[in-house]
């Protein structure tokens, strides 16, 4: 499985063009220290995770009301979205005041007072260089094995422990009352913003009132923008307090402004779910979140295994869960000698690097995971870097390091020659979709290759060689 990095954010197999919660992972090092999380299933880094770095958010004495930025708008071109076009964000600036005016009913509607709503509104205008954030999409490919590696580095682990140490009590009520693993709320706080150190700088009611009335996403935006005016006329976090990356995450473990309404908990009962300065709050939002997404008690993430010759690959599937019993069955061990979990307990198994590279069994905690950030590597980071900050080694499998990541246009060719082949891939975007790894396994089994599923270089080039192109 490879990863691109889509606005800077690596984006997993998975439909393009869908908004998400909240969701962040961070590679510090690759230009991947923004901030808040949308997550590697989509094709926009839509709460900026991975966009260029900026410097630690710093609390502001005031409210922040900007001037309008002018900037450069995408130029026109046969891959521009109609409404960014110079033309259309200039119309859309222009009408800016108009449109927020307009949302009056929504957030009334939602609960937020009159005066909350005039007060936080008067005044706000757009930061034109978002735009230029939600159309452009650079593109870095990293295969899952340099990703989790680059997240589970032996710095992180280190301020996680001093992180968990430093609020021992935090850490241990959070597991009491929820029920979930405190090191893996650790390790999403560890990768999220690098245990507060990295939050993002921008005003969030500022950048969803833009994205909420300029642009291409404004429906989508609509109710981050009222759900962050919530957030202030409750009074859970002060205005100048409120920053996060150019969509709008925030908080010590990134939330979209929604996700906070849903989720986030006052857990040291002061009044205020407060996941900006409160580690309490912070916390015990991101187990609250993790419950929610169905985190079992007392149950792992899932394990590292080690796979015998001649395995049947085609049983690498999400869909496809069995017991631990029946994994033993068919020859699948854990590495070193170590015990399999309860025979009863149920997972799927992961091969993120394909055949070549380590493979693993995951529980509906890992699902739990990925209901906070739906991309496999992410999860799988946090799930490593838990264990690591509670004391356990690296992975014993090694990643392979021939693979070779391949780019969106490199995917979308493999797209369109398997389509040529009469297989259904979906959409020839790029996006490694279920569909597009259903016909690569079905071209790797006739090609005789091993039947892992995975987009790889070396189906790539089978396709060329088979083409004659």
């Amino acid at each position: 499985m490879s990863f691109r990095c889509v606005a800077g954010r690596p984006a997993s197999a998975g439909p393009t063009d869908r908004p998400p919660g909240r969701r962040g992972a961070r590679l510090l090092g690759f230009a991947l220290m923004g901030f808040g999380l949308a997550g590697c299933a989509s094709s926009d880094d839509v709460t900026g995770a991975f966009s260029a770095p900026m410097a630690p958010a710093t609390q502001a004495a005031a409210p922040v009301r900007a001037r309008p930025v002018p900037v450069a708008a995408p130029a026109a071109s046969a891959a521009t979205h109609p409404d960014m076009t110079p033309a259309a964000l200039a119309r859309d600036q222009a009408n800016f005041n108009r449109c927020i005016a307009s949302l009056e009913p929504k957030a009334r509607a939602a609960g937020v007072s009159t005066a909350g709503f005039r007060r936080y509104t008067a005044g706000l205008k757009p930061d034109m260089s978002i735009m230029e954030k939600l159309q452009t999409q650079p593109e870095f490919t990293r295969t899952a094995g340099d990703y989790v590696t680059m997240l589970v580095s032996e710095t992180r682990i280190r301020k996680g422990r001093e992180a968990m140490a430093q609020n021992a009590a935090v850490f241990e009520a959070v597991g009491r009352n929820y029920g979930v693993d405190p090191y893996v709320v650790a390790a999403i706080w560890g990768i999220e913003t690098n245990y507060g150190s990295a939050r993002g700088s921008y005003p969030v009611l500022q950048a969803t009132g833009t994205l909420a009335c300029v642009g291409r996403r404004q429906a989508y935006f609509r109710d981050e923008f009222v759900a962050a005016l919530r957030i202030l006329d409750r009074g859970d976090i002060p205005e100048s307090h409120l920053k996060g990356s150019w969509a709008g995450a925030f908080g010590l473990t990134q939330f979209m402004p929604t996700a906070f309404q849903r989720d986030a908990v006052d857990f040291d009962g002061d009044g205020h779910r407060n996941v900006v300065d409160s580690v309490a709050d912070a916390m015990g939002s991101t187990a609250n979140k993790l419950k929610r997404g169905g985190w079992v008690a007392g149950r792992s993430w899932g394990y590292e295994v080690v796979l015998p010759a001649r395995f049947n690959y085609l049983l690498a599937d999400k869909n496809t869960r069995k017991t631990m019993a029946e994994w033993a069955a068919l020859g699948v061990r854990r590495p070193e000698g170590r015990p399999m979990p309860a025979a009863n307990e149920s997972a799927y198994l992961l091969l993120p690097a394909g055949a070549k590279g380590p493979a693993f069994l995951m529980t509906d905690n890992f699902k739990a995971i990925l209901s906070y950030n739906p991309a496999d590597a992410y999860a799988l980071a946090i799930g490593h870097l838990a264990d690591r900050i509670r004391g356990g080694g690296p992975f014993v499998q090694p990643w392979p390091d021939d693979q070779r990541a391949l780019s969106r246009n490199e995917r979308s060719e493999l797209q369109k020659r398997l389509a040529s082949r009469g297989y259904d891939v979906g959409p020839h975007d790029g996006a490694i979709g279920s569909k597009t790894r259903v016909a690569v396994r079905e071209y790797q089994v006739s090609a005789g290759l091993t039947p892992d599923g995975m987009a790889s270089g070396e189906v790539l080039d089978s396709l060329r060689a088979r083409d004659g192109t």
